[in-house]
């Protein structure tokens, strides 16, 4: 039962290239930072990568993005990094852009179990229709489009709506960063930075945990889990210096009455 590992390079044990990665946080609050930049270091390449967004140009998924190690992102918002952005119009990278609550719920469902659901969020749009560019060559040109999906009329009440079919996430592998673990991998998460992270982990078939502070078993009260052990296989207790290691995507200050 004890999930702890010793080492960041004992806890990537078996990501190898080509695998597939669901990945914890949202912008760059909650990042699996310390997993990441193992993986960088290990160089472990061709990866498919489900996450909110890809980090910053110099932090989080932005540095795995920079070497080259990302093949294709499932995200939602590709913001901040102008490396994604250039990367993705030049044809070097593959993205799916999926509406935000459908990718939390595409995660959702692959970690309970569930192959599929319908949803209006995408109906009458190129997410049901199909024609999203994935990828583009090397000349602008859509070298790979999105299908379409099943569309299906449902009757709520007095209502009738189409719904579009989303099909559920499993990856090979999840990276999440918690707040508070314990030796069995239960999982507590602090405000905003819980965002992702619990549906990332339900989603990765093996997954791998970066906490803050490691706790014994029993020192969390059950009704404080955010995320029981049965979803999370190895548990990697973070230095101080490595919890304390944090950036802020955008910071805005407000001018002083001095400098006017």
């Amino acid at each position: 039962m004890d999930k702890v590992v010793s080492s960041a390079s004992e806890a990537i044990a078996g990501i190898t290239d080509g695998s597939s990665l669901a990945v914890g946080g949202f912008g760059l609050c909650g990042i699996p930072s310390v997993l990441i930049a193992e993986l960088h270091r290990a160089g472990v390449t061709d990866l498919e990568c489900v996450s909110n967004n890809c980090g910053v140009d110099d932090w989080g998924l932005g540095i795995l993005l920079q070497g080259g190690a990302i093949r294709r992102m499932v995200s939602s918002y590709v913001g901040e990094n102008k490396e994604f952005a250039r990367q993705y119009l030049s044809g070097e990278l593959e993205v799916e852009l999926t509406p935000q609550g459908t990718l939390a719920e595409k995660m959702r469902a692959g970690g309970a179990g569930i192959a599929a659901f319908y949803t209006r969020t995408g109906v009458g749009t190129q997410i049901a229709d199909g024609g999203l560019p994935w990828r583009y060559d090397a000349d602008g040109a859509i070298a790979i489009a999105s299908p379409a999906k099943e569309v299906r009329t449902f009757t709520r009440g007095d209502e009738e709506h189409e719904y579009v079919l989303e099909e559920a996430i499993t990856t090979d592998f999840a990276l999440v960063r918690a707040w508070k673990g314990d030796r069995h991998g239960n999982l507590v998460f602090r405000t905003s930075a819980r965002n992702f992270n619990p549906l990332a982990a339900m989603a990765g078939r093996l997954t791998i945990a970066e906490v803050e502070h490691l706790v014994e078993p029993g020192e969390i009260d059950p009704d404080e889990v955010h995320l029981p052990g049965i979803y999370v296989q190895r548990v990697l207790p973070l230095t101080p210096e490595q919890a304390e290691d944090k950036r802020i995507e955008r910071r805005t200050v407000r001018v002083s009455e001095e400098v006017k």
